[in-house]
């Protein structure tokens, strides 16, 4: 009952949060809020018994991410978007087609939706740990997405650098 009851909270507040993040004005309490969200995903991990999930969460998004995310917003000038109206244009359209696709997923998520079952049994996880496993998956069946990952990823920091040469 009581991981039930943590799962609600998390779930909750996850969803509070996320409206929080795109509802405020000012950019730099929007990444506060993120920082809160991201410590509650690293928490639903830890409850669902994937700590290394749960550490990575903790020490890559709240820590590196989230400071990448504060940078760019220090170095833009957000003076007038601050200011200006927030929601303007078509927001009862964005509002009608998010409520649309949530119908849809709680229609295709019932009980006769179930994917292929894995090879990795939670036996088999506790024989050897997350991180073996989540290696052994991410660089056997998944290495070329994860290499296509590290490839874009590659060309950001070099577009970025590239971008920062031209000012100077």
């Amino acid at each position: 009952m009581l991981p039930k009851i943590f799962f609600g909270y998390f779930a909750i507040a996850m969803v509070v949060l996320s409206l929080l993040i795109i509802t405020r004005r000012n950019p730099v309490h929007s990444v506060l809020w993120m920082l809160v969200l991201f410590f509650h995903i690293a928490g639903l991990y830890l409850l669902l018994n994937a700590e290394f999930l749960a550490a990575v969460q903790v020490i890559l998004y709240a820590g590196a991410i989230l400071v990448l995310f504060l940078f760019v917003i220090m170095m833009l000038n957000l003076k007038e978007e601050i200011s200006g109206e927030r929601f303007e244009g078509a927001w009862p359209l964005g509002v009608s087609v998010s409520a649309i696709i949530f119908v849809l997923m709680l229609l295709t998520t019932g009980d006769f939706v179930h994917g292929p079952v894995g090879k990795y049994t939670i036996e088999v996880i506790k024989s050897e740990t997350h991180a073996k496993a989540l290696g052994k998956l991410l660089y056997t069946e998944y290495l070329f997405p994860f290499e296509i990952a590290s490839l874009i990823l590659l060309i950001a920091i070099v577009g970025a650098i590239v971008l920062a040469k031209r000012r100077s």
